[in-house]
């Protein structure tokens, strides 16, 4: 089928070229013209404006917007209502907020435009192992692309979770789960880099890989991180930056009481990582030496 595709990023670009390969027509749109012209090269239709991106598609039209999530995929959206008409969808691949997509399908269908969130993870190896995909929308705007979304996905790896938000809610809690995940496996290798013993942590995490309980992608990944980089990761900074989802699962859990410790302290774990020098930790030191006469270090 012929789609729309807004957004040639890292993700982007590789899920146009996942779709391109299964025989789909993308009619691709970047910001930046360059990559548009990239992708034509190899085998896409290029538009240069949102106008001329919806005209080069057949009614009723599906547009596929990867752009980062918020301010930039507000503003993409409003854009394409310039151009499209009743019977038209949207579907929403970035990282979006699950409430954002409840408001935003109310507005479009007083528009007769359907909207569909599509959660989507994989990364930058999609393009050879596909692509996660948590779908939610209405039956009637998700049933007609299912061909891209069974292209985008490897085998099994689609699934229409439910109505209007539920699709970008899933992954929100999905990557969650990652950052507890993450963070956990962050832990076990510190542990081991500071031990006694002389370890060699890429072939443990290879090692692993082979029938252990805690085996997974992110265990590989690991594994190829310090084969690429050396287990001491010297040239690497400690910042941790997050794209929000975690966020919002620790308020999500908090606003339906249940507990999830694990994915509330990888949160603030990630927040205690972009700074230099904590001041709470200067105070936790300056306390002890104030009761304990502890040893504190001085710049």
């Amino acid at each position: 089928m012929r789609i729309g595709f807004i957004g040639l990023g890292r993700m982007g670009a590789n899920m146009v070229r996942r779709l391109l390969r299964d025989g789909h027509e993308v009619v691709a749109y970047n910001r930046t013209p360059e990559k548009t012209t990239e992708i034509v090269g190899e085998g896409a239709i290029g538009s240069f404006s949102i106008a001329e991106l919806v005209g080069a598609l057949e009614k009723p039209r599906a547009v596929w917007v990867m752009v980062p999530a918020g301010d930039a995929t507000e503003a993409q959206i409003a854009e394409l209502l310039q151009h499209l008409e009743p019977g038209d969808t949207i579907i929403d691949g970035g990282n979006t907020n699950f409430h954002d997509d409840v408001r935003r399908h109310a507005a479009l269908k007083e528009k007769g435009i359907g909207y569909v969130d599509a959660g989507t993870s994989g990364g930058i190896w999609g393009l050879q192992v596909g692509y996660c995909l948590m779908v939610g929308g209405n039956d009637e705007f998700v049933k007609p692309l299912e061909p891209i979304f069974t292209t985008l996905a490897p085998a099994g790896g689609y699934m229409h979770v439910g109505g209007p938000g539920a699709g970008h809610y899933v992954k929100m809690v999905h990557n969650g789960i990652e950052y507890g995940l993450m963070q956990a496996y962050a832990e076990g290798f510190e542990i081991m880099h500071a031990s006694d013993y002389d370890l060699d942590l890429g072939g443990i995490s290879e090692m692993w890989m082979q029938g252990s309980v805690v085996r997974s992608w992110l265990l590989e990944l690991a594994a190829r991180a310090f084969r690429s980089n050396g287990q001491d990761l010297d040239h690497l900074r400690g910042f941790v930056a997050d794209s929000g989802e975690g966020r919002w699962t620790v308020q999500e859990a908090i606003d339906h009481d249940v507990p999830a410790p694990i994915i509330t302290l990888s949160l603030q774990t990630r927040l205690r990582s972009r700074q230099d020098d904590s001041y709470g930790a200067k105070v936790l030191a300056a306390l002890r030496n104030e009761f304990g006469g502890h040893a504190v270090k001085t710049e």
